[in-house]
């Protein structure tokens, strides 16, 4: 078993506890994963659906770099081992403060920016 945080659009992080298996990853991000990784921290990585963006899945957090669609999985990286491991109670706290409720309006106001920035750019071109 392996204890991490599972992050659904528009909801708190939860803590779960599931089977370190692919099967049961795929189970929870709904699909084939992809492993992300957070800017300045190396401990952790994010695990979503790698066609969350392609399928409709519904955005989900900001993260820097790029907008993760879909649920997706706070764990442990255990790159000594190729694999993952359990969240220490520290990096749950930082990722549950991490992906609050003004991260989930901070992701909203980033995509409708995104969705007039495009909007604009195709203004009745001719």
């Amino acid at each position: 078993m392996i204890k991490g945080l599972l992050v659904k659009p528009y909801e708190l992080p939860k803590e779960i506890e599931f089977e370190n298996t692919l099967e049961a990853k795929q189970h929870l991000v709904g699909g084939y994963i992809e492993c992300v990784y957070p800017e300045k921290d190396s401990s952790v990585v994010f695990i979503c659906n790698e066609e969350g963006k392609i399928n409709g899945m519904k955005h989900n957090r900001d993260i820097g770099y790029d907008v993760i669609y879909g649920p997706f999985l706070i764990l442990g990286d255990d790159y000594d081992n190729g694999d993952f491991k359990s969240l220490t109670e520290n990096q749950i706290l930082k990722y549950k403060m991490r992906f609050d409720k003004n991260s989930i309006i901070e992701t909203e106001n980033k995509i409708t920016a995104l969705r007039m920035s495009n909007f604009r750019s195709h203004d009745y071109e001719r």
